[in-house]
């Protein structure tokens, strides 16, 4: 598998928590780790507490926490959870792309 950063786009990301929950600290520190592997310098990421700022996730539509949201580029992705699992994460969020295999490679 392959992170797909060389085109250099920049990625909106939002992450919407309720507080300080396990779950929201968690899903915190796993994205923190993820983007400062995988996409540094190439992101923008803003946590909402809904607890605190309940419109913003009013206005997305956000029915559970935590939330994580591809804004941009589109298409708008969002993946719900603690983000324990990094492919997953990447996947869900069309970031992770799978390389060729071999035996595609053969066949030319």
């Amino acid at each position: 598998m392959v992170v797909m950063n060389a085109l250099k786009k920049t990625y909106v990301l939002k992450l919407y928590v309720a507080g300080r929950t396990p779950s929201s600290v968690r899903a915190i520190s796993t994205l923190k780790t993820i983007l400062e592997q995988d996409f540094q310098g190439i992101y923008t990421l803003k946590v909402i507490d809904v607890l605190t700022s309940p419109h913003l996730a009013e206005e997305d539509k956000i029915l559970a926490t935590p939330t994580l949201a591809k804004v941009l580029p589109p298409p708008l992705r969002k993946i719900i959870g603690d983000l324990s699992d990094k492919d997953k994460v990447l996947i869900g969020l069309d970031l992770l792309y799978a390389e060729p295999s071999q035996q595609e490679d053969s066949d030319e």
